[in-house]
């Protein structure tokens, strides 16, 4: 029995139509595109793996090819599972090689911030040693002046205590006390004499030398004559001696003056001698930072 006669063209149709009903792509094929479309896309991928991405290409390249040509579906799918594979190892050495970048940056930075801590231990202990030198120094300039000073002080305590042997002071309650006698004025005078002067001048340089001391100035005089006139010429003879040591230097508001006239006698007034030694002058020292003690 003879086969049935087709036209050529209508059975050119009907397998264009088979063929055209056939899949051209799978499931993994389109997998495989979109990993490669996220790979390529990725900087990552790019910098780090660019061997491996090529490969991927390559896979992908055949795996769309066998799906152009109509290849079986079994190829297709291995050809892009291939691909995927590739694509997978792509991304996987891209991120192992971005590890480890990240890796040596962060040691980098943990080396850099090391070395700043370093450096600023460094500089911080600098620092302090170079405020400890400086504090050294001032603690021996303080050492040095302290010493100066006390030897200063040595010195002028030693030259005071000469001067005031010299005049042959005597230690007080009230203070220091030097005790000029009748020699510093004529008889019933207010004048300084020239020994009188001589005298005062001696005070003057102790006051000069000491300027953190004062000064009171006590005139007396023996029983002879009325009592206000003992009382006016004591205290003439204390200013006297005032004006005097204002004429050598020294300020007046350093000075006091008191005249007591024959009270707080030394000595009897019956014999000569004895009234002399009530004419007199003293003069009261005061100590450093302390006030002069009236008489009581």
């Amino acid at each position: 029995m003879k086969k049935p006669f087709i036209p050529v063209l209508l059975s050119l149709a009907i397998a264009l139509s088979a063929c055209s009903s056939t899949p051209t792509t799978t499931s993994t094929l389109e997998q495989a595109r979109n990993d490669f479309t996220a790979a390529q896309n990725s900087t990552t991928v790019s910098q780090y793996a660019p061997r491996e991405l090529k490969a991927a290409t390559e896979a992908l390249d055949a795996a769309n090819a066998a799906a152009a040509d109509r290849q079986p579906l079994e190829k297709i799918d291995q050809l892009a599972y291939l691909a995927k594979q590739k694509i997978a190892t792509a991304q996987e050495v891209a991120r192992a090689k971005q590890a480890e970048v990240d890796l040596k940056s962060a040691a980098q930075q943990r080396d850099q911030v090391r070395l700043e801590a370093r450096t600023a231990e460094a500089e911080q202990a600098k620092r302090s040693a170079e405020q400890a030198q400086a504090e050294a120094e001032a603690a021996r300039a303080r050492a040095e002046r302290a010493h100066a000073a006390t030897q200063n002080a040595q010195a002028q305590a030693q030259a005071l205590a000469a001067q005031l042997a010299e005049l042959q002071a005597k230690q007080t309650e009230r203070g220091t006390i030097i005790t000029l006698g009748d020699v510093l004025f004529n008889t019933d005078q207010a004048v300084l004499t020239s020994q009188g002067q001589a005298s005062v001048q001696k005070l003057a340089t102790v006051l000069t030398q000491n300027p953190d001391r004062t000064v009171l100035i006590e005139g007396f005089t023996d029983s002879t004559g009325s009592t206000a006139h003992n009382l006016e010429l004591s205290q003439r003879r204390a200013e006297a001696v005032r004006s005097a040591l204002s004429q050598m230097g020294i300020a007046r508001d350093r000075v006091e003056t008191r005249g007591y006239g024959e009270a707080y006698p030394v000595a009897g007034n019956e014999s000569a001698g004895d009234r002399q030694l009530n004419r007199r002058v003293e003069i009261v020292l005061s100590e450093p930072g302390k006030p002069i003690q009236a008489r009581r």
